[in-house]
């Protein structure tokens, strides 16, 4: 045959001429104008900032900067849309950090509801510039009406976030939460945070949420959860289920035995009747061989004992505690560096917080 008319009949083909199919026209939804979970106060700076802005100038300026960060901060809504995309403003140029995921750190990541009405992965958004992202999160998905969640970076502040849907899908906000059923408040370190999750739904934090069916609002400040009172001050006027505070890993013996008495009366005080959480420091993995770090575990440890027996002697009312024995295992494969947990790190945290949190949400 010719080699041009081959050429001719090849370009002339149904199969190979078929052009690609064109993006769907998207519709765009600014998020705040859906359920936006996990954010505490209303008088913020900008709008996914976790901590108000009269809390500049008072807390510590790290920890400023750190509650900027939309940390387990969630958007639900309800679309029959086949394919959910998203675009998000990012704070920081740089997107990961040495023991995260750009996932974790700067992009989403989205969930369904099921069938059974649970919760499941769905896909994630990727970041990949600064400042502004675009992403597909999902495709190829069934028409008709379901529930979806989409987690807010955890260690880059976004200025906004929209979803889109091919034009003329529905659009709606996340249901309420049943009246009464307050969120859970966690007070902690990087692990809080969510060092070193692999995306954002993977902290022990999110996890709970799903779990527990309630909002979460996660006040991890990455090194600097430290019991502090200007910061016990601002969480007091939260008004939860419970109150979690895992601030050890981040703690001395030293500061367990100045900090912690002051930061639970700080919250009993405005909140006489709602249980209180402590939690021991998770151990070092490597701990078994690095003498200082089983040092400091041990002490830190025994320091968090003594104040919590000195707590119960005073009376405080409504205090639990969970020891650190279990929470990431005892074979070392749990965390990132031997004191982030990985994805099975978190997926253990949360078992054993379960337990407690079951036990007093009851």
């Amino acid at each position: 045959m010719d080699r041009r008319r081959f050429t001719l009949l090849l370009g002339s083909s149904p199969l190979l001429a078929q052009a690609p199919a064109a993006a769907p026209e998207l519709e765009w939804h600014d998020a705040k104008k859906l359920r936006v979970e996990g954010l505490g106060f209303q008088d913020v700076k900008a709008p996914y900032d976790r901590l108000p802005g009269r809390a500049e100038g008072v807390v510590r300026p790290v920890v400023w900067d750190l509650s900027r960060d939309s940390a387990g901060v969630l958007v639900r809504f309800i679309t029959n849309a086949t394919a959910i995309h998203a675009r998000w403003t990012l704070t920081n140029k740089t997107l990961t950090t040495p023991n995260s995921t750009p996932v974790a750190c700067s992009g989403l990541d989205l969930y369904a509801k099921n069938d059974a009405g649970r919760w499941h992965w769905l896909g994630i958004g990727r970041p990949t510039k600064f400042p502004e992202n675009t992403d597909a999160l999902a495709s190829g998905l069934p028409a008709g009406p379901r529930e979806y969640m989409v987690y807010l970076p955890m260690h880059n502040p976004v200025t906004s976030v929209e979803i889109g849907v091919p034009k003329g899908s529905s659009m709606e906000t996340g249901p309420a939460r049943p009246a009464g059923r307050k969120p859970i408040v966690f007070y902690g370190t990087s692990i809080t945070h969510g060092f070193s999750a692999s995306r954002a739904g993977m902290t022990h934090v999110s996890m709970l949420g799903r779990l527990f069916d309630r909002e979460v609002i996660n006040l991890g400040f990455s090194g600097n959860g430290k019991m502090e009172p200007e910061v016990a001050k601002f969480v007091a006027e939260l008004d939860p289920a419970v109150f979690v505070l895992d601030c050890l890993p981040n703690l001395t013996a030293k500061e367990v035995h100045s900090n912690a008495i002051p930061c639970v009366k700080v919250l009993r005080e405005a909140h006489p009747d709602t249980p209180i959480l402590l939690v021991e420091d998770r151990n070092y993995a490597d701990n078994f061989l690095n003498a200082s770090r089983r040092e400091r575990n041990e002490s830190n440890h025994a320091a968090m004992r003594e104040e919590y027996a000195k707590m119960q002697k005073e009376k405080i009312p409504h205090l639990h505690y969970l020891k650190a024995d279990d929470l990431l295992g005892s074979d070392g494969e749990a965390t990132i560096d031997g004191s982030h947990p990985t994805d099975l790190g978190f997926t253990r945290q949360a078992a054993e917080f379960q337990k407690a949190l079951k036990k007093i949400l009851k």
